[in-house]
């Protein structure tokens, strides 16, 4: 039986799933550390993610060492983690990531990178392959499927590869980490839903101090 396509990001109060990239991530990539977007940039990211970067799991997956927290927030990153076969990637969120994920890049699964780009499969440590798709996201997906076998597909962003998804009812599910931040701007997370075609049933939740994590069930109008 073929498992579920899901969606689990962090998002700010006013719905903004990443800070406002003027340049920072640029500078992050040439390594000029000491640029001010750049440390805008990660200041905002920290108070977004930081929850999530302290948990052991966490720290584990992406080698920061022993230690962390361990209870609800733990065991639902673990839990994200577990059910996930193989990732789907838009191509800027892989151009992000690229030069900063270690060798043992942090999905240990397949990797499907929706791209324009003509490229050999980029093979990593720890089972993570990049794989570029260059016919759309129902051949990524395909795909997807195809390598996670019974086990879920994540679309693990950015906002336009996830909204594309769910426009064209892709998505089964999906959990948003809520964080009691305000950004006033950055990357929205639903802007230009079709709220004509996506309709959505509450399935559960889940409240702790630093996070709430809301988890929908999707369908189609």
């Amino acid at each position: 039986m073929a498992g579920k396509v899901f969606f689990s990001v962090t998002m700010s109060l006013d719905g903004f799933m990443a800070p406002l990239d003027d340049g920072a991530l640029e500078a992050m990539n040439q390594g000029r550390n000491d640029d001010p977007s750049l440390r805008r940039w990660m200041s905002q990211w920290g108070e977004l993610q930081g929850w999530a970067l302290k948990q052991r799991f966490m720290r584990e997956n992406l080698q920061f060492g022993e230690g962390g927290e361990t209870g609800p927030n733990d065991d639902f990153l673990r839990g994200v983690f577990d059910r996930t076969g193989s990732t789907v990637l838009g191509k800027r969120m892989f151009d992000g990531g690229e030069g900063g994920w270690p060798e043992d890049a942090p999905f240990h699964t397949p990797v499907f990178v929706v791209t324009h780009e003509v490229r050999e499969p980029w093979k990593r440590l720890g089972g993570t392959t990049f794989h570029f798709v260059n016919d759309g996201i129902e051949s990524a997906l395909a795909q997807a499927r195809e390598a996670a076998g019974d086990r879920d597909v994540r679309i693990g962003g950015g906002a336009e590869t996830i909204l594309q998804f769910l426009n064209a009812g892709l998505v089964d599910e999906f959990t948003v980490s809520l964080r009691p931040v305000f950004f006033g701007t950055g990357v929205p997370l639903f802007k230009g839903v079709d709220q004509t075609a996506v309709a959505l049933d509450l399935a559960r939740t889940e409240a702790t101090p630093e996070v709430t994590h809301l988890t929908y069930t999707v369908r189609r109008r």
